[in-house]
Formats: structure tokens, sequence, C-alpha cells
């Protein structure tokens, strides 16, 4: 029930999020000068690339994603995210979804950011008597916090439906690097 709860909720913010960001068009405008858009002139995008490699290990995740600047004050977007995480005797693990941002800067050098995350997990773990799998949802939803300078922003912010012993983070805090081009 709380799954589909969070899967309908993820779906809809999408939607508010597609609705809120039209550009009206007006037919009978002399000045070309408002005929024209200037929504890619507030759209930055940015993400991040993760490798991590040992023994038998292998991690590799994807994210790329893009913002809106409402003004300086407020900026809103949406992410992807793809992992690939291997320990070659143990398991096996596809992670995807997506996200949407909100980010406040209150100052300019504070960000504030809420971010509800929606990924999907597909696991094989290797047993004496076969494999396992463990597919599930894994919702977040992380507040944080970060010091700003030019486009890029450190800081933490905290999972606030975190639950011990099941989903993708071990800890409901965690740092991050946010960078926008």
């Amino acid at each position: 029930m709380q799954k589909n709860f969070a899967i309908n909720l993820t779906f809809f913010l999408v939607f508010v999020f597609f609705i809120s960001t039209n550009n009206s068009v007006f037919s009978q405008n002399l000045n070309e000068h408002n005929t024209k858009s200037n929504f890619w002139n507030n759209v930055q995008f940015g993400g991040g690339v993760g490798l991590g490699f040992g023994s038998g290990y292998t991690n590799i995740m994807v994210a790329p994603s893009g913002i809106y600047n409402f003004n300086e004050y407020v900026s809103a977007g949406l992410g992807l995210q793809y992992s690939f995480v291997e320990d070659k005797e143990y398991y096996q693990s596809n992670i995807y979804g997506g996200s949407i941002i909100g980010l406040f800067n209150p100052i300019r050098e504070i960000q504030l950011s809420a971010e509800l995350e929606q990924l999907r997990v597909n696991t094989d773990f290797e047993t004496t008597n076969g494999t396992i799998t463990d597919n599930f949802w894994n919702t977040a939803l992380f507040l944080g916090a970060g010091y700003r300078t030019n486009n890029i922003t450190l800081g933490l912010r905290y999972n606030v439906l975190h639950k011990d012993n099941r989903g993708v983070y071990v800890d409901a805090l965690m740092p991050f690097v946010r960078i926008y081009f």
C-alpha cells in the first residue's frame, strides 16, 4: 500500500512539474523579441558519474540531471540514475530510476534542497542452492543543505524515509556534491 502511494506520488509530481513549465504563446504579438522563449537560458544541466573497482567488485553509476531556474532563489528539475553493482561471488544488481529536485537559495552561498527519488532495484544473489532474485522499489525523500560557490554545491542530505536493512542506502545521512553548468 505504501509503495503504491509513493509511486503514485512520484508520477503526480512529475505531471505537475511538466504542467507548470509550459510557455504561453500569443499569436498576435507584434514585438518579435517577446515571441522568443527564454526557457533554455534558465536551464542548467549536470549530474554525476561514479566508478568503483576492486577484487571481484564493480560499481558503475551514471546520473544526469537538469534544473530550471525560476529566479535567483528557486530552481526545480528532474534527474535519471542507473547503477550496475557486482560482487562476482555473491550478487549482481541493476538500479535505475528518476528523481524530482527542488532547490532554494536564501542567500547566494547557501542552498537548501528537497529531492524525491524513486529507484527500481533488481538483484540476483548467488547461493549454493542457485540464484535468488530480489526485486523491489526504493523510495527516498532527501532534505539537504549545502555551501554553494558558483555552480558547485557541497553539503549533506538526509533521507527521511530511510529504513535500516532495507533499501539502497546504508545510512540516512549522506554527503553530496552537486554541479550544474
